[in-house]
């Protein structure tokens, strides 16, 4: 099982349609679905996961962190690894940047204890737009990534998703297995 920890997206779809507009069929890029917006909190990975201990610590993680619900804005874009060489074209948080690092803080504190893995980079908040499977449009991402001016949200931050991701050669397709309310 494929699992990861999650805030979704459910309500800007076509905001984040008409952000992605001008990355529309480049060559090399695969669109992802603004259906499927979320922010990763915490990858959990491929295996045999301890769905009970999982839940029990994401609701230490939510415990600990103290967040009530609050609402995040949009308004930036970037790439990772950097805009120089282009893997994941994504829409960055502004506003509500602060629970979302805190709720990440304390996910990876409390999945750690678990055994899993701790992240090796720096939590960036954001919604993955694209993904460059090849350089063939890499001026073309750049001068996206230099012009674009979002302005999505505010969307309401209520709670946290446990997910399951299944790879599909359409894209991934996503369960949610549980809930957790702020």
């Amino acid at each position: 099982m494929r699992l990861f920890v999650s805030v979704d997206i459910d309500e800007p779809t076509e905001a984040i349609e008409r952000l992605q507009a001008p990355l529309s069929g480049l060559r090399g890029l695969r669109l992802t679905s603004p259906a499927n917006a979320h922010l990763t909190m915490k990858f959990l990975g491929d295996g045999d996961h301890d769905l009970d201990a999982l839940s029990d610590a994401i609701e230490a993680a939510i415990d600990g962190a103290g967040v009530e619900p609050f609402d995040v804005t949009f308004d930036r874009v970037g790439a990772f690894p950097s805009p120089e060489y282009i893997r994941v074209v994504w829409l960055g948080v502004g506003r509500g940047t602060e629970p979302l690092t805190e709720l990440h803080d304390r996910l990876e504190a409390e999945t750690t204890r678990l055994g899993y893995d701790a992240e090796t980079h720096e939590f960036t908040p954001h919604v993955t737009l694209a993904r460059m499977e090849d350089a063939a449009a890499k001026a073309e991402v750049q001068a996206f990534l230099r012009e674009a001016t979002p302005e999505v949200g505010p969307v309401h931050i209520d709670e946290l998703r446990l997910k399951e991701s299944t790879l599909a050669a359409e894209g991934p397709e996503y369960r949610t297995l549980e809930a957790f309310r702020l």
